[in-house]
């Protein structure tokens, strides 16, 4: 009898891509690659989301419109915190998709909440928790405070947002302080102290990090 290991994110993410090819224009894919290419050599600033440092903990806002804090859901557990773009972001929605399949049921039985963060507007994150049958917390965090602090934020250029606003995706109305910025695709495991104990951070937004390697860095949490 065959077993089947589950698709890592990277073979899901070129599946896509392929898919995309045929359906954008060919001057939006210019411009989207012109921005990924800059933004993977601008890189991770030097000092974002140091392991040894402690998450910061401002008011979040859960799906449904009510603040609360990461600290409040994870309630003095260890955690998974996992920042993405946005609802309208196919590689994000892709990501969450897999966690929830792959990785929520191994941090289940560990007692670890996944937390997905993003700066969109709550509707925002109800429509990421319903279109992806999401089980796990999924807030926003308005105007990236979170996100700032940790030095994981990042602006699309004024051509990237042109393109991505004929498309029918305007950042100013998606995320909730009417701006642009967006949070690097970043996961954090903190313990249960609220302390950062592991980061992994992507300059390219098509990249993800996969289920594996979140695990083997939980199984190191004392």
């Amino acid at each position: 009898m065959s077993t089947t290991e589950p698709a890592t994110i990277a073979t899901q993410v070129a599946q896509m891509q392929q898919g995309l090819a045929g359906h954008l224009p060919a001057g939006a894919i210019e411009v989207f690659t012109a921005d990924q290419k800059r933004m993977v050599e601008e890189g991770v600033p030097l000092g974002a989301a140091q392991p040894g440092t402690a998450l910061p903990d401002p008011e979040v806002v859960d799906a449904h419109g009510k603040s609360t804090t990461i600290s409040a859901l994870r309630a003095h557990r260890p955690a998974v915190v996992v920042f993405y773009r946005g609802t309208w972001c196919p590689y994000c929605n892709l990501a969450l998709k897999t966690y929830q399949d792959q990785l929520v049921p191994e941090l289940s039985s560990r007692g670890i909440p996944l937390i997905a963060v993003s700066p969109q507007k709550p509707d925002g994150s109800l429509s990421t928790t319903e279109a992806n049958a999401l089980t796990f917390d999924v807030v926003s965090d308005p105007g990236n405070q979170i996100a700032s602090a940790l030095g994981i934020v990042v602006t699309p250029s004024a051509a990237s947002r042109a393109v991505s606003q004929q498309l029918g995706v305007d950042l100013r109305e998606a995320n909730a302080d009417g701006g642009y910025e967006l949070p690097m695709p970043t996961v954090l495991i903190v313990d249960g102290d609220g302390v950062i104990a592991w980061s992994d951070i992507h300059p390219d937004y098509t990249t993800r990090t996969e289920v594996a390697e979140i695990l083997a860095a939980v199984a190191q949490l004392g």
